[in-house]
């Protein structure tokens, strides 16, 4: 190869090769300095970026468990709340029927409380029909809503938690929408019906209340495992910008030199004039 050529400048050559590698070296640095990513595309690392894209996947579908439950949970806690006013109507009932069983009575008192039951058994009805959130009701009379929500990103595994019919002769409250305690027998006979109806609604809302915290718990870890699968993905692909900070300013510099390399081996050529003079 000539040493001295007009036609070909073998320094500016290699020059020119450092200096384009400074540049797509201090291109890619700056890449990752404005995204905060030294994996943005499948191009910078096609295994990793798949990778990444795949847990992205799971961390997005993790959002549709979390809503998923958020509701089941909601919707088992107004059937509890409700449960519970069902509850405590029945122990005012009872009150009212335990008071008629009393044979001492006189008939403007019998049909006083009787008044009272009716009004808090009709008051049940009311309760159960209106415990309704998201168009699910758990506990009405007629097809009663069964919580079944998603437990896994690929939507395979499911928490459900059973209906409990609490209306009246829905079975587990005894009582019938006609029921009175008009007279002494009939109170006395109803004081044992409400009696079975409060332990079938106590049994109800322990299977509710257990299957609440299941919800709650769940969405609990489903918040970690989300969190978890971030900050893996975080791992794969963030950025060190204190490194890629120190690294730019080196680049710059090494830059900044391989203009000036290129310079001067341009220049080279020009000696071979000296030679002719």
């Amino acid at each position: 190869m000539p040493m001295n050529s007009v036609n070909t400048n073998v320094g500016a050559m290699v020059a020119l090769q450092n200096l384009n590698k400074t540049n797509t070296d201090l291109n890619t640095t700056q890449s990752r300095i404005n995204t905060g990513l030294k994996v943005a595309s499948a191009k910078d690392n096609g295994a990793i970026w798949a990778i990444a894209q795949n847990q992205r996947s799971d961390s997005g579908a993790l959002n549709a468990v979390k809503e998923s439950l958020s509701r089941s949970v909601s919707t088992v806690d107004v059937a509890l709340s409700a449960g519970e006013s069902v509850s405590d109507l029945l122990l005012q009932m009872k009150e009212k029927a335990l008071a008629a069983a009393d044979t001492t009575l006189d008939t403007a008192s019998r049909v006083a409380l009787n008044d009272d039951f009716k009004a808090l058994r009709d008051q049940i009805t009311k309760v159960v029909d209106n415990a309704e959130f998201n168009g699910a009701n758990m506990i009405k009379a007629t097809t009663p809503t069964t919580v079944a929500a998603l437990a896994s990103a690929d939507g395979q595994n499911k928490i459900t938690v059973a209906a409990q019919n609490l209306a009246l002769n829905g079975g587990n409250v005894t009582i019938l929408t006609t029921s009175t305690i008009g007279t002494t027998t009939s109170a006395s006979a109803m004081i044992a019906t409400i009696n079975t109806s409060i332990a079938n609604v106590s049994a109800a809302l322990s299977k509710l209340g257990t299957g609440s915290r299941a919800l709650s718990s769940h969405m609990e870890f489903v918040g970690k495992l989300q969190d978890s699968i971030d900050a893996g993905v975080g791992n794969l692909v963030d950025a060190d910008l204190a490194k890629e900070s120190a690294k730019l300013q080196s680049l710059q510099t090494k830059q900044q030199l391989g203009i000036q390399a290129l310079s001067i081996a341009n220049q080279s050529s020009g000696t071979v004039l000296s030679l002719f003079r």
